[in-house]
């Protein structure tokens, strides 16, 4: 079972995703910031991670960034509520960049795409 990671504050958000990527197979560990993630990244190594860009405390391209230090060949999805952090150069280094939706299916679509090897 594929491990994703998954990163957001709120936790409506937080919640529908994890059941939706659970509902596909995938074991999901849901943690609400940054700092949290990068704990559970000294303990366990994802297949996948999903970021979300807006977070109190340490934001998603702060995370993002040393996250790539930690596993630089782990695949993010950035995923934002605001469509403008798309142009946002620091967000390039991400696998992906979705908008939030209540619509799981682009989020699915993305993660299959990327853990099957590209």
């Amino acid at each position: 079972m594929k491990k994703i990671l998954l990163v957001d504050d709120e936790k409506n958000i937080r919640e529908l995703y994890e059941a939706e990527l659970a509902e596909e197979g995938y074991s999901v560990i849901g943690v609400s910031s940054g700092e949290e993630a990068l704990e559970v990244l000294k303990k366990v190594v994802p297949e996948l991670i999903t970021l979300d860009v807006r977070m109190p405390g340490m934001g998603g391209i702060k995370t993002l960034q040393a996250i790539r230090e930690m596993l630089p060949t782990v695949p993010v999805i950035m995923l934002s509520a605001y469509p403008e952090y798309k142009s946002d150069f620091d967000v390039w280094a991400a696998d992906a960049y979705l908008v939030k939706s209540p619509d799981t299916a682009p989020l699915k679509e993305k993660v299959r795409f990327l853990l099957s090897g590209r």
